[in-house]
């Protein structure tokens, strides 16, 4: 499984620490790792929704599975800090998985 992460301009170096690309995909396996065989590449995109004015729930992470066989699987989620983002939207992607899989019966 391949995971790539992008920033959009509005994210500043602060919070982008919050981020580091290890910590990212350490995040990212342990919730989706059981899917593993069946994920090509996953995608992870943070964007600042207000571009740096403070805010509730102001960050954003999509993230968008390739899922073998079928179409691509995307989830959103809006949080305080990028971390809280990510950690939502891989939840709500799991969901997804776990649905998508339940109807095939294949996980």
């Amino acid at each position: 499984m391949q995971i790539q992460v992008s920033v959009d301009h509005n994210i500043l170096g602060s919070q982008e620490d919050q981020i580091e690309s290890g910590k990212v995909e350490e995040i990212v396996k342990n919730v989706l790792g059981h899917f593993e065989k069946h994920i090509t590449r996953v995608d992870v995109h943070f964007t600042d929704i207000n571009a740096g004015k403070k805010g509730y729930e102001d960050k954003r992470c999509l993230i968008e599975a390739r899922v073998s066989g079928t179409q691509p699987l995307v989830a959103t989620n809006n949080a305080g800090n990028l971390l809280e983002a990510l950690e939502g939207a891989t939840e709500r992607l799991k969901h997804s998985l776990e649905h998508t899989f339940g109807k095939m019966k294949q996980y």
